[in-house]
């Protein structure tokens, strides 16, 4: 009966040594491309939680900019608005190790941009149609 416990200890200790090991593999391969090329490429884990933060950061200024921002809304309330964007996208860098959260910005960000020019060349014929 002692030597079956021994037996299931070394087991478990086998087993526990073994999945550690895999363990940063699994969550590398299951991360989203841009989150795992940023984690590879960056000198330690804690500058690329940095540096996946600041490019959800822009981006995400860059969609509010191209689709939401007003013009006329007073410098605090800029400040208010960047200051709760910057919170969200904490929440969306913790997103953003499983989901292809950076992917989708930039895709957004294209979107809108192409929206824009479309929206400007298309007041400038009105303006010169109407002339």
């Amino acid at each position: 009966m002692f030597n079956s416990g021994l037996l299931e200890l070394k087991f478990l200790q086998v087993a526990a040594t073994t999945s550690n090991g895999n363990n940063e593999d699994f969550v590398k391969d299951s991360m989203s491309g841009t989150a795992r090329y940023i984690y590879e490429s960056a000198p330690n884990y804690d500058i690329a939680g940095y540096i996946l933060l600041a490019i959800i950061f822009i981006l995400s200024a860059i969609v509010y900019h191209l689709g939401f921002a007003r013009s006329n809304l007073k410098f605090w309330q800029n400040i208010v608005i960047y200051v709760f964007l910057f919170l969200g996208c904490i929440i969306l860098t913790f997103l953003s190790f499983f989901l292809p959260m950076v992917e989708v910005l930039v895709i957004t960000a294209l979107f809108l941009s192409i929206y824009k020019i479309r929206l400007r060349k298309d007041r400038k014929t009105e303006q010169s149609d109407a002339l």
